[in-house]
C-alpha cells in the first residue's frame, strides 16, 4: 500500500501565490455571502427570524466578520481587538440560535460596516503574515483555509434560512449551463448498475497531509472493510414516493423507535417542503412551488426517513468508511484521492457552489464518478451514513476543541459529500459534516448499501 505524502515546506514563490490564492478566495466569498444578504433584502427581513432553527442573517453576516477578526487579525496577524465588546454576540456556543433575535445585534449597515473593515485589514495584513510550517496555525495558509470554509459555511446556512422564509423569492435560478459542455450526461440516458459491489479489503481513511483538511478529518488510517454494495446514485425523488405510496409513513416496522416517536409527535408524511394537492406532490423551493421532479435526489429528509426508506427496500444506510471508500480509494493505486474523480477539484464534475439552486438529474455528472463507478458522490445532497460522529483513531482537536471535539458521540450523525450548496472549498472526500437525527431544513439526502448477501433478507418493497 501506498504511503502517504508528507507536507513540504514552501518557498517564498509559493508562499506569494498561496497568499494571491487566498486573497482571491476572501473576495469570492464574501461576494457571496452579500449575495445572500444585504444585495437582496431589507433590513426587516435580515434581522427577522424566519425559524428557531436558523439565526437572523444579520446575525450571520456579523459572525463570519467576528471570526475573521478572531483568526486572522487577533491570532494571525497579532493585531489588537476592534470590537471586543460583541466577542460573546457572536459566540456561537455561548448563543444558541433560538435566543439570537434577542441579543443587541449589530444592524444590517453597522454589520456590513464591521466585517468591511475587518476585511481591509486582513488583506492590509496578509503579506506580511508568514506560512510558519513549525506552526499549525499558519503553516499552508490552514488559519485563512479555515477562514474561508467557515464563511462558505454559513453561506450554506444562509441558503437554508433563505429556504424557510415563506415570502417572495429572493434569490432567482441561474441559467441552466450546457450538459455537453460541462462534461454532464444528459438526464435520461442510461445509466449503469443501480448499485456497485466494493470488493473487501483495507483502505486509507481521513488524511494528514491535506493542509486545509479539519481535525475531524485527520489522522490518515487505514480501515479494513469486508466486501458490500452501495447505490450508484442518490436516492430519487420517484423512488422514495415509491417508498411513502407504499405506506412506509405508516408501518413502525421501518422505523428506528426514537424515529417512529418523531414521525407520529410531528404527524411527518413527507420530505419537508413537500405538499399534496389534487393528486400531484408538489415543494416549495426558494419561495416558488412546483411539481416534485422524480428525477432529483431526495432532499430535506431526516437521518430517520433515509434509514426508515433503506430498511424498507431491503438495504441499509452506508457507515462512512463504506461512503468514504466508495468515493475516495484507487484500488489500482492504493491509494485515496482527495475527490472521487482525482486529487484536483475540476469544473462540471459535481453539482457545487450554488452554480444552481437545486439538485441535478438523474445520470448528471457522470465524469465525476469515482474509481469504482459511483456518482454524484460530490455535491447534489449532503448524504447521511448510518455512523455517529467520533474522532479517528489518533484524534488531536485543534485549533480549538469546540469545532469538533465538543460534539463527539451518538447525538450527532455524519453526513457526506456536500450539497448543491456547498462551495468547492468547503468540502472534499475526506469531509465530514455532522448533525442531529431529526435535522430536514438541510439539503441532506441519502443512498442505500447492503452486504453482498444481504440482499432481499429483509425489507417490504
Amino acid at each position: 500500500m501506498a504511503p502517504m505524502r508528507a507536507s513540504r515546506s514552501i518557498d517564498e514563490r509559493d508562499e506569494d501565490a498561496l497568499k494571491e490564492l487566498i486573497a482571491g478566495e476572501l473576495g469570492r466569498s464574501r461576494d457571496r455571502s452579500l449575495g445572500l444578504t444585504t444585495e437582496v433584502l431589507a433590513a426587516a427581513d435580515l434581522t427577522a427570524q424566519v425559524s428557531p432553527l436558523m439565526s437572523p442573517l444579520v446575525w450571520d453576516l456579523a459572525h463570519i466578520g467576528n471570526y475573521e477578526e478572531l483568526w486572522l487579525l487577533r491570532a494571525a496577524a497579532g493585531a489588537e481587538p476592534m470590537r471586543p465588546e460583541i466577542d460573546t454576540l457572536y459566540d456561537a456556543f455561548e448563543h444558541p440560535r433560538a435566543e439570537r433575535p434577542s441579543l443587541p445585534i449589530l444592524p444590517p449597515d453597522e454589520a456590513r460596516s464591521y466585517i468591511a473593515t475587518v476585511r481591509a485589514k486582513v488583506l492590509d495584513t496578509l503579506p506580511s503574515v508568514r506560512f510558519d510550517t513549525a506552526d499549525p496555525l499558519t503553516s499552508g495558509g490552514f488559519v485563512y483555509g479555515m477562514v474561508v470554509q467557515h464563511e462558505h459555511m454559513h453561506d450554506e446556512t444562509m441558503l437554508a434560512t433563505h429556504q424557510l422564509r415563506k415570502g417572495a423569492p429572493a434569490l432567482l435560478d441561474p441559467p441552466a449551463a450546457p450538459l455537453q459542455a460541462s462534461g454532464l450526461r444528459a438526464p435520461g440516458e442510461a445509466t449503469a448498475a443501480d448499485e456497485v459491489l466494493i470488493e473487501a479489503g483495507p483502505f486509507q481513511m481521513g488524511t494528514s497531509d491535506d493542509p486545509w483538511a479539519y481535525d475531524n478529518e485527520r489522522p490518515v488510517h487505514l480501515v479494513d472493510l469486508p466486501a458490500y454494495y452501495i447505490d450508484a446514485e442518490p436516492v430519487s425523488n420517484a423512488a422514495y414516493l415509491a417508498f411513502m405510496e407504499a405506506g412506509g409513513y405508516d408501518d413502525p416496522r421501518w422505523w428506528d423507535p426514537a424515529g417512529w416517536e418523531w414521525r407520529t409527535a410531528g404527524g411527518k408524511r413527507a420530505p419537508a417542503f413537500w405538499s399534496r394537492e389534487g393528486g400531484q406532490w408538489l415543494r416549495r423551493r426558494f419561495g416558488r412551488t412546483e411539481p416534485v421532479p422524480p428525477g432529483e435526489p431526495v432532499q430535506h429528509v431526516c437521518w430517520y426517513e433515509a434509514d426508515a426508506y433503506a430498511r424498507w427496500v431491503g438495504k441499509r444506510l452506508p457507515t462512512e468508511a463504506e461512503w468514504e471508500k466508495a468515493a475516495r480509494w484507487d484500488p489500482d493505486a492504493e491509494r485515496s484521492r482527495r475527490y472521487p474523480w482525482g486529487d484536483a477539484y475540476e469544473e462540471g464534475r459535481a453539482n457545487l457552489g450554488q452554480r444552481t439552486l437545486r439538485p441535478s438529474g438523474t445520470g448528471s455528472y457522470a465524469s465525476g464518478a469515482s474509481a469504482y463507478g459511483v456518482r454524484r458522490l460530490i455535491g447534489d445532497v449532503w448524504e447521511w451514513t448510518s455512523s455517529d460522529f467520533h474522532g479517528y483513531p489518533g484524534f488531536r482537536p485543534f485549533p480549538y476543541r469546540e469545532y469538533s471535539e465538543v460534539f463527539f458521540g451518538p447525538d450527532y450523525k455524519v453526513l457526506r459529500g456536500g450539497s448543491w450548496a456547498t462551495h468547492p472549498l468547503a468540502v472534499r472526500g475526506s469531509f465530514r459534516n455532522w448533525d442531529y437525527p431529526i435535522r430536514r431544513q438541510i439539503f441532506s439526502g441519502f443512498r442505500c448499501a447492503r452486504g453482498v448477501r444481504s440482499a432481499g433478507e429483509e425489507g417490504g418493497a
